[in-house]
């Protein structure tokens, strides 16, 4: 499909959050509450007024809980992260993807969480099991690139709809391996004619959200929030053991929504955990403890995501992300 390098406000962006992290951080997540926060709270109060529950837009899976990397802003860095080493079994791995199957699930995969997913030597199996049985699912890869290969996303390839590079680094420049890959694409698209690979240029240092309170270099305040969010809504979030978390944001395990290594995954989707939850967020965050203080807002797909969805068109909703996909080579 392409390959392109992108970053938020380019390299103006760029330099403003090395130069600048703090004030940077603030005035994004300042346009991002004003321009999402509408569309968010509406779909989340479509959501808990629906018969049935509406299925998740994401699926995240995380398979391993390692990563590689030193963003400042991580709390699952190499400096950081807490958690004792754990790696998803194959029969844990299998069930919940069969589950997702037999659910009738089309919507977007991602093996992936607080993680590095290539650090999983069986990640090429893993999302040849997924795209084998769930064909029409958008999947998708974020990777940090640092041990990422031409031969890597050849295995992949067949497999992904999307790969994300997040080039975090302490300059605007490509590491070396990036680079390579960015090349040899751009002179040989007809290769990877079926996947969407974006690059993206981070800065290693940069300030976020505060992934309530969990973010090294960014504490949670007193500040309360009282906007929603849309992770519970749109996202579930599975780690290495079975456990399902509230989100991306706890990177420590803290929150307990059920066990899909004993629980079928579509009973922890729908059941009163996480219901309660839901019911409890749409009047706002600060009406839930884990939440109050938490700054996080989602500033990729999800917004286009659910405005398709509330119009009815979940097909749609289903490629957002990418390019349409198109016939992939067996």
């Amino acid at each position: 499909m392409s390959i392109k390098i992108s970053s938020f406000l380019g390299r103006f962006g760029y330099e403003a959050r090395r130069i600048a992290p703090n004030l940077a951080a603030a005035a994004y997540l300042k346009l991002q509450f004003a321009t999402r926060s509408h569309d968010g709270d509406a779909f989340c109060k479509w959501f808990v007024e629906q018969d049935q529950v509406p299925m998740p837009q994401v699926v995240n899976i995380e398979t391993i809980n390692r990563c590689n990397s030193t963003c400042s802003f991580c709390p699952a860095s190499v400096k950081c992260e807490k958690r004792p080493l754990c790696k998803i079994s194959d029969d844990l791995y299998h069930s919940i993807i069969d589950q997702l199957a037999d659910w009738g699930y089309e919507g977007h995969l991602t093996l992936y969480g607080n993680n590095e997913p290539l650090l999983d030597t069986e990640i090429v199996e893993r999302h040849r099991y997924a795209r084998e049985k769930l064909p029409k699912s958008f999947i998708f890869m974020s990777t940090n690139g640092l041990i990422l290969t031409l031969d890597k996303i050849r295995e992949l390839q067949p497999y992904l709809d999307q790969l994300i590079i997040n080039n975090y680094a302490h300059e605007y420049k490509l590491h070396k391996n990036v680079q390579e890959i960015y090349d040899y694409i751009k002179a040989h698209p007809a290769e990877f004619e079926d996947l969407e690979i974006i690059i993206q240029m981070r800065y290693l240092g940069e300030v976020l959200t505060n992934r309530a309170g969990a973010a090294p270099n960014k504490q949670a305040t007193e500040k309360v929030y009282t906007q929603t969010c849309l992770l519970p809504y749109t996202d579930l979030w599975i780690t290495p053991n079975g456990k399902v978390g509230i989100c991306c944001c706890d990177s420590l395990e803290v929150t307990d929504f059920g066990d899909v290594s004993t629980t079928p995954v579509k009973e922890v989707w729908e059941g009163p955990k996480l219901q309660g939850l839901r019911k409890a967020i749409v009047e706002g965050r600060h009406k839930y403890p884990f939440c109050k203080n938490c700054d996080f807002i989602d500033a990729g797909f999800r917004t286009d995501m659910i405005k398709l969805v509330m119009k009815g068109d979940q097909a749609a909703a289903n490629r957002i992300g990418g390019e349409e996909k198109k016939n992939r080579k067996k």
